[in-house]
């Protein structure tokens, strides 16, 4: 299956479980590997032929920005959960960064997930 990547995608969230988090936005970095068919594309050289990650990369911001919530697990959760309703993509590799969680390391989840076993 082919995919289509999202490097280091900085967003803004309000996001954290202690009081100092709760006072203002975040910023996150995203890593997004998005499975997708892209062999239509291949031949027709057309945009509608194809993941638009322009689109994707606004989706997951504009998600970000809106959401509140306390750990990085459940913004994972609903923001897999809001790609796979947006975007027909069929598995989704997410890696979200928190630079300002520790403060001598950058704190991180990853996780990974099928259309099937989320859409169910």
């Amino acid at each position: 299956m082919d995919k289509v990547i999202i490097e280091q995608l900085k967003v803004s969230a309000l996001i954290g479980v202690y009081d100092w988090e709760r006072e203002q936005p975040q910023p996150l970095f995203m890593d997004l590997v998005l499975y997708y068919d892209l062999s239509p594309a291949m031949g027709s050289d057309n945009l509608e032929d194809s993941l638009d990650y322009a689109a994707v990369a606004d989706a997951v911001s504009a998600f970000c920005a809106s959401s509140s919530y306390l750990m990085l697990e459940a913004l994972a959760g609903g923001l897999l959960k809001h790609i796979f309703v947006t975007f027909p993509v069929e598995h989704i590799r997410l890696k979200i960064r928190k630079p300002e969680a520790l403060p001598d390391a950058v704190a991180a989840i990853e996780c990974e997930r099928s259309r099937a076993a989320m859409m169910s």
